[in-house]
């Protein structure tokens, strides 16, 4: 493989290479390096945190007892955003790349919101469990999870008075996709996730005298059927396998579809519905590297952060500031905007967002510090943290240079660059660089992720 078609592919299953790691897999197979990432994720590790002493108040805890509830939502609460911190810095330095690059997509195409931590942290890793599995025994499980349930409103899904919400976002964001189903379609599908519940902890539950066992159709099928015929029946629609791979095809390869691409991809998942297999097949198709697909998507905040960390390894003083970054930037991991999740693609840039890109480098990575009441560009961003008590609160981060220097330290400024920025340089762009060419390799690096081309992957 090139050097650019190493890093291409490192750029979307993961967050960068270095380019000592990049040359050590030039003499390598296409084949034998995606083997290699799939092998590296075929027993994720779980995301976790320490949840013990919540747990043992959440089983001794009664409905009626309205103060240590309250006390349980808010101590939830803070657990979510150390569950945010966590997976950041789990994707700042894992070997799992891929299986915590499909999580990523997953959790934007499964959304959910919860605010009860042992739930939520249940579902993400479910997502993390599937992520390169059976679609079909994803969709069930994930319907299943009580955090999905919640979200979606299948606990207030009776016989006497069917819930509708979770029926018509299975097929319009999980499966099928906008006007493929009739409202009709949506009332019987409804009926067969009546009953399903969960408890306290978690635990799928089927309340039977929730439950509507009578018949139903659905699809042009009628029978007796539960939650898991609906999604049986779903998946055996072709349309299923196209409206998954379009949104693979758009994460992993091109904002813009290609029809032949992606009935290639169809014909490869609508078999067997195996997420691994259709991901072995992208990775290791000629068409993804093609130059129309390096270096033309934008890079999601999230991608954006834990690239230039895998690079410069960064310690935050005070880690709530890694939320302030994260809501500035317009992807807090964890707490999605709606049911659709994040739209991606251009939507990640707008003014404010572009100008925050191009300082982030020079502000993390040189002094760290970045007054949060700063007026300007980012006022409508700053406003809501702009109160008496946080005005003149600044990040503060420890750039670890010497981790940088010993990693690259047989690389050269140009070799640098070629694994940093992967877009077609502009000609003032590379006449620009020309005059950096003096700098230290610190110094080199912070003028590349500076750059408008480190926005693209």
């Amino acid at each position: 493989m090139t050097l650019q078609e190493i890093v291409h592919l490192y750029n979307r299953v993961g967050f960068g290479i270095s380019p000592s790691k990049a040359k050590e897999l030039q003499s390598q197979s296409r084949a034998k390096i995606v083997a290699q990432l799939f092998e590296a994720s075929r027993n994720p590790a779980p995301l976790e945190i320490d949840l013990s002493e919540l747990r043992t108040t959440l089983r001794g805890v009664k409905m009626k007892e309205r103060k240590k509830i309250r006390a349980l939502f808010k101590e939830s609460a803070k657990k979510i955003h150390e569950l945010n911190k966590t997976w950041l810095y789990k994707l700042s330095d894992t070997e799992q790349l891929l299986v915590e690059k499909m999580t990523l997509f997953w959790a934007n195409h499964f959304v959910c919101d919860d605010k009860n931590i042992v739930h939520f942290q249940q579902y993400q890793n479910t997502l993390r469990k599937h992520a390169l599995g059976n679609f079909k025994d994803f969709v069930i499980a994930i319907s299943k999870e009580a955090t999905m349930m919640k979200y979606l409103n299948t606990r207030q899904n009776k016989k006497q008075k069917p819930n509708e919400n979770f029926a018509r976002e299975l097929m319009e964001l999980f499966t099928l996709g906008r006007d493929r189903y009739s409202e009709k379609d949506i009332k019987e599908a409804a009926r067969a996730f009546t009953g399903w519940n969960h408890d306290l902890m978690g635990n799928f539950l089927l309340h039977r005298r929730r439950h509507d066992y009578g018949e139903k159709t659905f699809l042009g099928k009628t029978g007796n059927f539960n939650g898991e015929d609906i999604i049986e029946i779903i998946l055996q629609q072709k349309q299923c396998a196209q409206f998954v791979c379009e949104k693979i095809y758009r994460y992993f390869v091109n904002d813009q579809l290609n029809a032949t691409h992606v009935n290639e991809m169809i014909t490869v998942f609508y078999k067997e519905y195996d997420i691994g297999k259709l991901m072995r097949f992208v990775l290791t198709s000629d068409w993804f590297y093609d130059t129309k697909n390096i270096g033309t998507k934008i890079k999601s905040p999230i991608e954006f952060l834990i690239g230039m960390h895998r690079v410069v390894p960064m310690q935050f003083e005070k880690e709530r500031e890694l939320i302030y970054l994260q809501k500035l930037l317009g992807q807090h991991l964890l707490f999605p905007p709606n049911v659709a999740g994040w739209k991606g693609g251009r939507s990640w840039i707008n003014p404010n967002t572009m100008m925050l890109r191009l300082r982030l480098p020079s502000v993390l990575l040189a002094k760290g510090e970045i007054a949060l009441d700063e007026k300007g560009e980012f006022e409508d961003d700053f406003q809501r943290f702009n109160n008496k008590r946080n005005r003149q609160r600044k990040l503060h981060v420890t750039a670890d240079w010497k981790v940088f220097l010993s990693n690259h330290v047989n690389n050269t400024a140009q070799e640098l660059q070629e694994t940093l920025i992967v877009s077609p340089l502009n000609r003032g762009t590379k006449e620009y660089l020309e005059k950096l060419a003096g700098q230290d390799l610190p110094q080199y690096c912070i003028q590349l992720m500076s750059l408008p081309e480190y926005q693209l992957c």
